[in-house]
């Protein structure tokens, strides 16, 4: 789109993101031509748990059934890591 002569701001407005955005995504199509594009491994939040959590989780919700903080709790403490009751209910 910038090519055919539009500014960032007006590429930015018909694709709704910033021109900063836009331009920051022009300058890694001129430096790394379309392999700059893809998303970078790396990118995102990472996970709070991984898969060997898993059971520890289950362990602890099958501890106390009734009360999802309860049982965040105690993984907590075993774990020392933290989550929020909505990551525990999804167990």
């Amino acid at each position: 789109m910038e090519s055919s002569g539009l500014s960032s701001v007006a590429v930015g407005i018909q694709t709704e993101m910033s021109h900063v955005s836009v331009n920051a995504w022009i300058k890694r199509f001129k430096s790394e031509g379309i392999e700059g594009l893809k998303t970078r491994s790396g990118r995102g939040r990472k996970p709070i748990m991984d898969c060997s959590d898993e059971e520890a989780v289950c362990h602890a919700i099958d501890q106390d059934r009734q009360s999802v903080s309860k049982a965040r709790a105690a993984w907590e403490q075993a774990s020392g890591k933290k989550a929020s009751d909505s990551t525990f209910k999804r167990f």
